[in-house]
C-alpha cells in the first residue's frame, strides 16, 4: 500500500470571485463570466448570488439574462485567471513544496509527510478552508491516496448519480410508482437522488489511507475524469457509479470503450502512476552582503557594489539573461531601507555597463546611522543572445566596430535615462504615410533599434519645424495672397513654391484633417522667414489659409 497522500483543491467560482476581489461591490449582485464557445456566448463562471437564482454553468447568456434581467456579465480573461491561479499556487506552497495547477481552476498538492506539521489531515484542511474564506474564495477539497481519487472527491463527493433515460426520473413515473418510491428509505432502491449541496459539511471528502475503493464506489462515473460521450454510453448501459465499473472485466471495457477508460480506473485506484509535477519556480536574481560594521561613505557603498555586482552578473550570464532594471537596497541600522533603481537601454550582464549607472545615483542614499546590509536585485531580466563575428578578418572587424558603436549608444541612453528616465528618451523612425505629420513614428529609445538605412527623402521639401495648423488672416480664396497676417504680424510674400496637393486619408476620420484637401505652398516673406502655408478647401469646415511649419 502506498503512503502517498494527495490533496485536490477545486475553486468552482474562480473566474467570478477573481473579479469580486478587485471590485468588492459586485459581491451582492448576480455576476456571470462569459466566454465564446462554438460560436455562442455561454456562462463559464458564476458567483453564489447568481447560482442561487438558478443559473448554471454552460448556459447561453441570453437564457441567463431572461432568467435574471439584472445579471452583470464580464468577458472571461483566461490569462488573468491563469495568473491568479499561479498566485494561489504560491500560497499553497505553505502546505507542501509539491503543488501543481489542475484543469485551469484547481490545484493538486502532494501532502506526503506534511500533514503532521498542521496537526493532521483534518486540521490542515480546516486551515485551507479558513485561508480561502479570508481570500474570498469558494473551495472544495478532496484528500486520498491517489491524484484521481482526490480529484473525484473534491468535485463529486456527495453528488447523486444521474441517468440518461427519462423513465428513470421519479417525476416521469406513474402516480402509483411515485407513491411507493416515497416510502423507500434509500435512493438506490429507485427514483432520483435527493439534491445534495456541494458545500455540505456532512459530505466526507477524506478517504482514509487504503480506503480508496470504498471512497470511490458511490461516486458517479464522471468522477473518473472521462469525456462526456463515454460517460453517457456507460450510463445507457446501466453503469452509473464507479463501483459498477470496478467489478467489470477489464478486457471487455478496453475493447468497447478504449484503453482510456481502463487507464483512468488504474490512475484512480493507484495501479497506474500519476505524479504531481510542480511548476518550476521563476528565476530570482539577487545577491546580498551583510556588513560587520555600519558604513556611510559613498566609497564604501560602491566597494560593496563592486563585490556584489560580479556575482549577480555571473548568475545572469549562466542563465543566458540580461538585466533591464537593477535595484540596490541599502538596509540601515535603524531598519529603514534606501532604494536606488537604474534602467538599461539594452539588457546586459556586463558589470562595466551597470556599475556607472549605480554610481550616478549612490549619492542620493541617506545613510542615517549607518548601512549594515546591501542587496542587489535584477528586477527585470530578458533573454540575451550572444553575437559572434564570423567571416573574413576585415568583415569581422567591421561587425565588431558596429557592435561597439551600438553598445556606446546604449550606454549613453542608459546614462541619460538614469537622470531623466528612460521613457523621456525617444527616437524617430520613418513611417509610410503621405500625411506630413504622420511621416515619422516616435519610439522609446531604450526599447527600439535605430533605423537601419537612410531616411527616405520626400518628393517635396518639408519644414524643419512643424506644429498644429494656425489660422492665417487672408482672403478665403485658393490664390496665394500678396500680404497676410499671422501671429500678430503682417507679412509680405516675396517668393512661393507650389502648390502641392495633399488629400486626407479617406479611410480614417482624423479631426485634424476635416478641412478636406489641402494645397501647400513654400512661402518666403519679406522679413526672411520661410513658412509652410496651405489652403484648406473646406470639407467639414470653412475654407481658409493656415500655417503649419517653418523651414528656418
Amino acid at each position: 500500500m502506498s503512503d502517498r497522500r494527495i490533496l485536490s483543491l477545486w475553486f468552482p467560482r474562480l473566474g467570478a470571485e477573481r473579479l469580486i476581489r478587485r471590485r468588492p461591490a459586485l459581491a451582492d449582485q448576480p455576476l456571470a463570466v462569459i466566454e465564446d464557445r462554438q460560436n455562442m456566448q455561454v456562462v463559464s463562471s458564476l458567483n453564489d448570488v447568481a447560482q442561487g437564482l438558478g443559473l448554471t454553468l454552460g448556459q447561453p447568456v441570453r437564457d441567463a439574462h431572461a432568467m435574471c434581467p439584472g445579471l452583470m456579465t464580464f468577458p472571461r480573461s483566461t490569462v488573468a485567471e491563469q495568473r491568479f491561479l499561479e498566485t494561489l499556487q504560491r500560497w499553497a506552497g505553505k502546505f507542501s513544496p509539491w503543488v501543481a495547477p489542475e484543469d485551469g481552476d484547481g490545484l493538486v498538492v502532494d501532502l506526503t509527510g506534511c500533514a503532521h506539521l498542521f496537526g493532521g489531515e483534518g486540521p490542515l484542511m480546516q486551515v485551507v478552508e479558513d485561508d480561502c474564506t479570508d481570500l474570498g474564495l469558494s473551495v472544495l477539497m478532496g484528500l486520498a491516496d491517489t491524484r484521481g481519487a482526490a480529484w473525484a472527491l473534491a468535485r463529486y463527493a456527495g453528488r447523486a448519480t444521474g441517468s440518461d433515460r427519462s423513465s428513470d426520473a421519479i417525476d416521469q413515473e406513474a402516480r402509483a410508482t411515485r407513491s411507493r418510491a416515497g416510502k423507500r428509505r434509500h435512493w438506490t432502491k429507485g427514483g432520483a437522488a435527493p439534491p445534495v449541496r456541494a458545500g455540505r459539511a456532512d459530505v466526507v471528502r477524506i478517504a482514509p489511507p487504503g480506503q480508496t475503493y470504498t471512497a470511490l464506489t458511490p461516486l458517479p462515473i464522471a468522477a473518473l475524469r472521462l469525456d462526456p460521450d463515454t460517460s453517457a454510453q456507460l450510463a445507457r448501459l446501466g453503469l452509473r457509479r464507479v463501483g459498477d465499473l470496478l467489478g467489470q472485466p477489464r478486457a471487455g471495457l478496453a475493447r468497447r470503450f478504449g484503453r482510456g477508460l481502463v487507464l483512468r480506473l488504474d490512475q484512480a485506484m493507484g495501479s497506474a502512476p500519476e505524479p504531481v509535477s510542480p511548476a518550476k519556480a521563476p528565476d530570482h536574481f539577487a545577491v546580498r552582503m551583510t556588513l560587520p560594521e555600519p558604513i556611510g561613505l559613498t566609497q564604501d557603498v560602491m566597494a560593496g557594489v563592486d563585490r556584489l555586482l560580479p556575482r549577480l552578473c555571473k548568475t545572469l550570464e549562466n542563465k543566458g539573461k540580461g538585466a533591464r532594471h537593477v535595484t540596490l537596497y541599502a538596509h540601515r541600522s535603524d531598519h529603514a531601507v534606501e532604494v536606488v533603481e537604474v534602467g538599461l537601454a539594452q539588457p546586459s550582464h556586463d558589470p562595466n555597463r551597470i556599475r556607472p549607472l549605480l554610481e550616478m545615483k549612490v549619492d542620493s542614499i541617506d545613510a542615517g546611522f549607518g548601512i549594515d546590509m546591501l542587496r542587489l536585485v535584477a528586477v527585470q531580466v530578458e533573454p540575451l543572445y550572444q553575437a559572434h563575428a564570423v567571416g573574413h578578418l576585415e568583415a569581422g572587424a567591421a561587425v565588431q566596430a558596429r557592435l561597439n558603436q551600438a553598445n556606446a549608444l546604449d550606454d549613453l541612453v542608459g546614462r541619460l535615462g538614469a537622470r531623466v528616465g528612460l521613457e523621456a528618451i525617444r527616437r524617430l523612425h520613418p513611417s509610410d504615410s503621405h500625411i506630413p505629420e504622420k511621416s515619422h513614428k516616435v519610439m522609446a529609445a531604450a526599447w527600439s533599434k535605430p533605423h537601419d538605412g537612410a531616411w527616405p527623402a520626400p518628393s517635396n521639401p518639408r519644414p524643419l519645424l512643424m506644429w498644429h495648423p494656425e489660422p492665417v488672416h487672408a482672403p478665403a480664396t485658393p490664390r496665394l495672397p500678396e500680404t497676410f497676417r499671422w501671429r500678430g504680424q503682417t507679412l509680405t510674400r516675396k517668393r512661393a513654391l507650389g502648390p502641392e496637393r495633399i488629400a486626407p486619408e479617406w479611410w480614417l476620420d482624423d479631426p485634424n484633417w476635416r478641412s478636406g484637401v489641402r494645397d501647400y505652398w513654400v512661402t518666403d516673406t519679406g522679413c526672411g522667414q520661410r513658412l509652410w502655408l496651405f489652403y484648406g478647401h473646406g470639407g467639414a469646415m470653412s475654407p481658409g489659409w493656415f500655417c503649419q511649419g517653418s523651414f528656418v
